[in-house]
């Protein structure tokens, strides 16, 4: 029988990687094109992978839900953290997911695997969230080895002593405050309770992790007939001629700079009648692909 450990393994080597893709923008355009599965097609692969240990099944269970895992490591984007990690990170909770997915509960498969994935994510902070940044420029490092022995006392450093030691380092005063009060912070637990005694301790960092606003697998569903409806637009604007397509945009796209029906028939030579007309056609256009 193969053990969770190999299958999952099978199916990381298979899955899309920013590495092989060259970036990661091209890595989250690759996995919004892959199609979402139908809560049919989702349980016939779910019961696939269970009763016949089909790896293909489980491969393309993962495949189809790359996308969520994007959905959610977006909400992260506070930490600090590079996505592209917390995106590998939320991808091997998802193969998890899959592998402890039973289709006979009546979920759907994103409902189930939103957990896995945040918990490997908020793993993934947990572990880098002591590692603080002190010194990532050339003059943050100077004042990183050098602030500590050019302070003449303990405590807080007053104005003369700020200007001194920027003189003395050839940087700015900004920077000296800012790096004085990194090396006079402290590290708090990720996860430690607030004190119970101390009613205006502030809460801890856990506390700030992104909660669901919706369900699951109803903001996966919603944002895939997003991307549905841009590519459908999309595709309706190449089949114009150049001028309704240079209308359309201008006329409905361009929030910024919305022309009137004058001011095209102006620029084209044209009356605004005509400039409508050829509005109305485009779009009726561009609706019989909405409609289809």
């Amino acid at each position: 029988m193969t053990s969770i450990a190999q299958s999952s393994a099978l199916v990381a080597n298979n899955l899309p990687v920013p590495s092989a893709l060259g970036s990661l923008d091209a890595y989250i355009g690759a996995v919004h094109q892959i199609p979402v599965l139908t809560a049919e097609d989702e349980q016939a692969l779910a019961r696939r992978f269970r009763d016949e240990e089909d790896l293909d099944a489980a491969r393309e269970l993962v495949h189809s839900h790359l996308r969520f895992v994007v959905h959610v490591a977006r909400g992260y984007n506070g930490y600090g953290l590079q996505i592209g990690d917390l995106i590998q990170e939320g991808n091997i909770g998802l193969m998890k997911a899959v592998k402890r997915f039973d289709p006979e509960q009546g979920v759907r498969l994103v409902s189930f695997a939103v957990h896995w994935i945040r918990a490997e994510m908020h793993e993934f902070i947990l572990k880098n969230w002591r590692i603080v940044k002190v010194a990532t420029t050339k003059a943050q490092r100077k004042l990183f080895f050098n602030l500590r022995k050019s302070k003449k006392r303990l405590g807080w450093m007053n104005a003369e002593e700020v200007s001194q030691v920027a003189k003395d380092l050839n940087v700015s005063e900004r920077e000296v405050l800012e790096m004085e009060s990194r090396l006079s912070g402290r590290d708090i637990g990720f996860d430690a309770p607030a004190d119970e005694d101390d009613d205006h301790a502030p809460p801890s960092p856990a506390a700030y992790l992104r909660a669901a606003e919706e369900d699951p697998s109803q903001s996966y569903e919603r944002e895939d007939e997003e991307d549905n409806q841009l590519a459908l637009l999309r595709e309706g604007l190449a089949g114009l001629d150049a001028r309704s397509r240079d209308i359309v945009k201008r006329r409905w796209l361009d929030a910024d700079s919305k022309v009137t029906l004058q001011e095209l028939a102006d620029e084209y030579g044209v009356s605004a009648e005509r400039i409508r007309q050829i509005e109305a056609n485009a779009l009726k256009k561009m609706r019989g692909l909405f409609a289809a």
